[in-house]
């Protein structure tokens, strides 16, 4: 079931269904039960800003803090805390008198994201193509291959991971690895339409196809080479966003009429 629109509110919503109730048993936050990362809010952060990225809480959709409290066995404190984090990075928006909302996707936020993300990443792999070392473009080439192997079996999940380890090993091989903390916080709407295109016909095998021509050119040290291949690399996620629009029109803000 879809969540309730949440532009144009002009009244209160009902409570969460039954459906939507069975769909949050299945969440990834239940993970929080046997985690130990630290401080009930922030693993509450972690958790439900990983579920908003992935489309498990779905743009628009009404949050109910009793429910969240229930579904990751906390209380609603470090719920609410982790709600304030989250409208922060404008991953939710709290209504007053009529609740909490997760946001539609700002197609100017991704561009704007997209952006930043760009001139750091780029700025970093020109340093790495000339700072890394045999041992460093072997360990990429490991992660490469990992990345191929869960194409294979369609595991979108994984390979998520592991694609954000590659650009963050290219940020650290340059010295830089404050380059991928910054994109990281400026990133989430950008990273909501990269979880939503790997689906798409042969995506990751060009993503795949890609991260070893970036990888070609640090064995090469090219640092010319390095940066126009990353930069096409990186602009794949806007050039996949009309069909994401036109599959998924409820899911942005300026996506329906």
């Amino acid at each position: 079931m879809r969540g309730l629109p949440f532009r144009g509110l002009v009244c209160k919503y009902a409570a969460v269904t039954e459906t939507r109730i069975d769909r949050l048993r299945d969440m990834r936050i239940d993970r929080l039960r046997s985690s130990s990362g630290g401080p009930a809010s922030r693993q509450a952060y972690r958790a439900l800003r990983d579920a908003i990225i992935a489309t498990e809480l779905e743009p628009g959709q009404q949050l109910s803090e009793n429910e969240l409290a229930e579904r990751l066995a906390v209380s609603r404190t470090p719920i609410r805390e982790a709600l304030i984090r989250l409208r922060d990075d404008r991953f939710v928006q709290i209504v007053p008198q009529l609740g909490t909302f997760v946001t539609r996707i700002s197609t100017a936020a991704v561009e704007d994201a997209q952006f930043i993300r760009e001139s750091l990443e780029c700025a970093a792999v020109r340093l790495a193509a000339t700072r890394a070392q045999d041992a460093d473009i072997a360990a990429l080439g490991d992660l490469v291959r990992r990345q191929a192997e869960v194409v294979e079996h369609g595991d979108y999940e994984r390979f998520a991971v592991l694609d954000d380890e590659f650009h963050a090993a290219l940020c650290e091989l340059a010295g830089r690895a404050v380059a991928w903390e910054v994109a990281q916080r400026v990133k989430g709407h950008l990273n909501r339409v990269r979880r939503l295109s790997l689906p798409q016909p042969h995506y990751l095998d060009e993503m795949v196809a890609e991260h070893r021509l970036v990888l070609d050119a640090l064995q090469r040290r090219d640092p010319d080479g390095a940066e126009t291949t990353l930069r096409h690399h990186l602009r794949m996620v806007l050039s996949a966003l009309p069909a994401i629009r036109l599959q998924h029109p409820d899911y942005f803000e300026d996506g329906r009429s």
